[in-house]
């Protein structure tokens, strides 16, 4: 993991923020790709809370609506905002705008997404492609739904993603005639529900499949389009490396030799990069993986019913509806006081530390390396981690501030009510709010 440390700011972070390792999707719209550098690992017996020195008084739900008031009247959130604010420390709610009515969540689906992952699978655990023995001269190459399986038009970085190339000269001294992929590990329609088919040829996201490399990237260039079918280009670039030329689709056969085999990143270095960077096809692969640990169809109906079944027991009958994992479904439904609720449990619970780590820091990383950069809300850079997310009328911010008076606070602000043309307008509302809670004392 990549250790963030904010020298000289009041947000302390024990914990490890996200890399990633290349060029990897956001939210539909959003630009911003921070350049990820390695570090050393945190310890991981040390529980990871944004650090709070709690001297003032505790906040209480006069004092924050006494903070926000002017900028919840901010004509930039559209005709409709729903606003959940908790104590982290007491559970307690202090504000409660619409936050028990389902919004449409956008990418602070993710967040949600992330918790049930790492209710359910181990945090060191990685996914395993293999090649194995076909038929005489066949070599299969297994999909397991490792979504940074890097190829040709990857652009490495941390954490250090499996590649096609250590398979192919893993196979070295086996005689390849040709190359078949089998991809059947992931069932069900490859485009979620709701779904734009632009989103695949303007780059936010690949048709989910459980082979692919580069994330079904066609080249580095930014928003680079995907491929309709990324499991047969994944063929067709280790039949290139090995010098062969026929690719087909087909069935790995029961009990196949395995005769080459890469590890993914482990599942909190996966969380961690798909929050910092808003990564879609991230997203959709844990949410698979999530699914198959729960004895459900690597799906999107079989991930949805997962990550519905781990998050209800957290959720105290609070509504979590997702009908996919990336947040890209406009037929999602989320109550925002049960983020909020997901996210007091994130800044107690050891468990959920990649969660915590790959928040955005405001003004630094991530999503939010652009934004809290100027007046008036340069003063919240660092105090806030959040998770953003945009479709078309709706933006969104959630995540963790810490107030002036060392309090930490749990925040979940969702205008689905933005003109199409209102997004910027609507992001620099929604950061103000935040920014007003960082400087308020709450009390």
């Amino acid at each position: 993991m990549r250790t963030s440390w904010v020298a000289g700011l009041a947000l302390l972070v024990v914990g490890a923020a996200a890399g990633g390792y290349g060029l990897l999707a956001e939210d539909p719209k959003g630009a911003v790709r921070a350049a990820p550098s390695p570090s050393a690992s945190p310890d991981p017996s040390r529980t990871p809370l944004l650090m709070s020195n709690r001297a003032g008084a505790a906040p209480t739900a006069a004092g924050v609506r006494r903070a926000l008031a002017g900028a919840l009247k901010d004509p930039g959130l559209g005709t409709r905002l729903a606003a959940s604010v908790v104590d982290t420390a007491t559970g307690a709610p202090l504000l409660q705008l619409g936050a028990t009515g389902p919004v449409t969540p956008a990418s602070t689906a993710k967040i949600a997404t992330a918790v049930a992952v790492l209710s359910v699978l181990a945090p060191d655990q990685r996914i395993t492609t293999q090649v194995v023995q076909g038929a005489p001269g066949d070599v299969v190459l297994v999909g397991a739904g490792d979504p940074t399986l890097s190829g040709a038009h990857a652009d490495h970085g941390f954490p250090t993603p499996a590649r096609l190339s250590d398979l192919a000269a893993q196979l070295r001294t086996t005689a390849v005639r040709r190359v078949v992929v089998d991809d059947g590990l992931f069932t069900g329609p490859r485009l979620g529900p709701g779904w734009k088919p632009g989103y695949v040829t303007s780059g936010d996201v690949a048709p989910v499949s459980a082979l692919a490399v580069d994330g079904g990237r066609q080249s580095l260039t930014k928003n680079a389009p995907r491929v309709a079918d990324p499991a047969l280009e994944a063929g067709r670039q280790l039949a290139a490396l090995l010098r062969v030329k026929p690719v087909v689709r087909g069935v790995a056969p029961a009990g196949a030799v395995v005769l080459a085999h890469v590890d993914s990143p482990t599942v909190s270095e996966l969380v961690e990069s798909m929050l910092t960077r808003s990564d879609n096809d991230l997203a959709e692969a844990l949410g698979r993986q999530l699914a198959l640990a729960s004895k459900q169809p690597a799906s999107f109906v079989g991930e949805a019913a997962a990550t519905r079944t781990v998050l209800t027991p957290l959720l105290g009958g609070l509504t979590v509806d997702l009908r996919d994992a990336s947040g890209l479904s406009p037929l999602n439904r989320v109550v925002p006081a049960a983020l909020t609720r997901l996210l007091a449990a994130v800044g107690r619970d050891p468990r959920f530390a990649p969660v915590l780590s790959g928040l955005p820091v405001a003004g630094f990383d991530g999503t939010l390396a652009k934004r809290f950069r100027t007046a008036p809300t340069s003063s919240a850079a660092g105090e806030v981690r959040a998770k953003t997310g945009t479709l078309d009328g709706v933006s969104a911010l959630a995540g963790l501030v810490r107030t002036r008076s060392g309090h930490l606070l749990a925040f979940d602000l969702t205008a689905d009510g933005v003109p199409v043309t209102g997004t910027a307008t609507a992001q620099a509302a929604l950061d103000r709010l935040a920014a007003a809670l960082a400087a308020c004392g709450c009390a």
